[in-house]
């Protein structure tokens, strides 16, 4: 078993690291280019819609990995498109420098559903195959950064369910060839994912 999880974690690690920076951001830089993204994600990265993801606290190579994937086509935010178009890779890597470097904030589960959450969070679904999310995103949700994987702690619950059931159908395909998100995601029921993503918001 143990033999498998460090070769889950070498495979995920391998995945985080397909876009690997060239360059190195600015945080003062960015955030004199983040006005336009504060329409939608607020000027300090905490979205207070929450369709709107969280940036804020996010880990720079996730983010920079992401934006690069918008803005070439390999992931489809509809609400981004044509936004990044003029950016170079120094302005993306800056940007993702600035709400790395602002602390997220976290909101409220819904109580009724924290403790199926929080099960499968801390103990995946391993009847089916899918391990435990703190694997890859810390048991208190800040992820790994240097690997890439995303801090999902405190992100807004809608957000969540969104991405969620986007992998689980497909629509939503860069987690890389081994379909990382895209396997566990097809383990989770709609129930699954309304539990995960009330216990992430209110997780820190």
């Amino acid at each position: 078993m143990n033999k498998l999880f460090v070769s889950l974690l070498l495979t995920f690690g391998l995945c985080g690291a397909t876009q690997a920076a060239d360059v190195t951001g600015n945080a003062a830089a960015g955030q004199a280019k983040t006005l336009v993204c504060s329409a939608c994600h607020g000027p300090d990265g905490n979205s207070m819609a929450p369709n709107f993801p969280k940036l804020a606290g996010q880990g720079e190579r996730y983010l920079l990995k992401q934006l690069h994937e918008i803005k070439d086509g390999k992931r489809t935010v509809l609400e981004m498109t044509g936004l990044l178009a003029g950016l170079n890779d120094q302005d993306l890597a800056d940007i993702s420098a600035y709400y790395a470097s602002q602390k997220g904030s976290v909101g409220a589960a819904d109580p009724n559903l924290v403790a199926r959450g929080e099960a499968l969070f801390r103990g995946g679904k391993l009847a089916e195959g899918m391990p435990a999310c703190t694997g890859c995103h810390s048991p208190d949700g800040t992820g790994n950064a240097a690997a890439g994987f995303p801090h999902l702690g405190g992100q807004h619950a809608d957000y969540i369910k969104k991405q969620l059931t986007a992998f689980r159908e497909g629509d939503r395909v860069n987690d890389g060839d081994t379909m990382v998100m895209r396997s566990i995601a097809a383990k989770l029921s709609n129930k699954d994912i309304d539990a995960l993503a009330q216990y992430i918001q209110g997780l820190h």
